[in-house]
């Protein structure tokens, strides 16, 4: 694992480049271990503030990664110089995570989201290796583990939503086959080429939550409009705690 890391909100949250997060993600493959991979940014630490059940999941995993604008601001504002060196998302880092699976020949199982999405991934990459795929709103834990086991996948794609695939996987991690799972939540949408991404200067501007709020309104309001001045606030109160 790599060894730098930051703690907010009491979780360890590892201090990452695309490169390095690529390596750790193929040295587990190639170790043939179970690791579990999840990830924080302002919505997920939000749930982890109010929810000790997913805290103490958090804390089994072996690798989080830092997800998005809110994560990184909250380093810097913690920890100043010593907090995150750069933005790390998964919009950009799943398109290298594909790449170098294609390189290498990984199998992937997609769990999670919608029959249509599961189909985008296999249509917009057709040379990516998929041995397996459930949609991950009606379905039987019994028999997703067995189609995960008949796949035996080098990557396992969770994509439930937190906190409901951070407990499926901690709960079954030992009845599957798999070498790294990866919590991915609406990022699972990025695979299928479906996730709304905002213009570049927005995306340097750490503004491209404007844009996915400005096309999905309904569903976006609470992540948004209401969890980042919480988690602003949240990490304030941390900050003069501290």
């Amino acid at each position: 694992m790599p060894e730098r890391s930051i703690n907010i909100f009491g979780v360890k949250i590892n201090k990452l480049s695309d490169s390095s997060f690529l390596e750790y993600i193929k040295s587990g493959i190639e170790k043939d271990q179970k690791i579990i991979i999840g990830y924080a940014n302002a919505d997920t630490l939000n749930k982890i503030y109010v929810n000790k059940e997913l805290k103490e999941i958090y804390d089994t995993f072996d690798l989080i990664h830092p997800d998005g604008i809110g994560v990184y601001s909250a380093s810097r504002i913690l920890f100043g110089n010593d907090g995150l060196e750069s933005r790390l998302t998964g919009s950009d880092f799943y398109p290298l995570l594909i790449d170098e699976s294609i390189k290498n020949d990984w199998k992937y199982f997609f769990f999670g989201h919608s029959d249509e999405i599961l189909e985008s991934i296999q249509k917009k990459h057709p040379l990516l290796k998929i041995t397996g795929m459930n949609e991950g709103y009606n379905f039987d834990d019994e028999n997703v583990i067995k189609k995960i086991n008949i796949a035996n996948p080098d990557i396992l794609i969770l994509g439930l939503s937190c906190p409901k695939q951070e407990k499926w996987i901690n709960d079954n991690k030992d009845k599957i086959n798999f070498r790294v799972a990866l919590n991915v939540g609406d990022g699972i949408k990025v695979f299928a080429g479906s996730k709304v991404r905002g213009p570049v200067i927005m995306r340097k501007a750490g503004l491209e939550w404007l844009s996915r709020l400005i096309s999905d309104p309904s569903n976006n309001f609470n992540k948004y409009v209401t969890g980042i001045p919480l988690f602003l606030y949240r990490v304030m109160k941390e900050k003069v705690n501290n």
